[in-house]
């Protein structure tokens, strides 16, 4: 697992399954977190569905995270502010 630390916030890598049954975190694919969105990759829907579901995982509003790279890919980096290392890899377990 690979969360960094930087500028207050943790930073991390995602994969991205679109269009799964339900929303749901897969676990971690080396230093990637998998997670499958029912949203589609159309229109932001899916960067829109992942927010959501990391905020509801993290317990932190949706304004705490941000999608730092791959906007338009299922790859992504991530940053969510006001949280440590320790409650997400607590809220998202290997």
């Amino acid at each position: 697992m690979s969360v960094q630390e930087s500028g207050g916030a943790m930073t991390f890598s995602v994969k991205v399954l679109p269009r799964a049954g339900k929303n749901a975190l897969v676990g971690w694919e080396g230093d990637v977190v998998k997670i499958r969105l029912n949203a589609p990759p159309v229109e932001g829907k899916a960067n829109d569905a992942l927010v959501r579901f990391l905020a509801e995982t993290l317990w932190v509003s949706r304004a705490q995270i941000e999608i730092v790279t791959g906007h338009a890919s299922r790859r992504k980096v991530v940053r969510v502010r006001g949280v440590t290392a320790q409650q997400i890899e607590k809220a998202m377990p290997k």
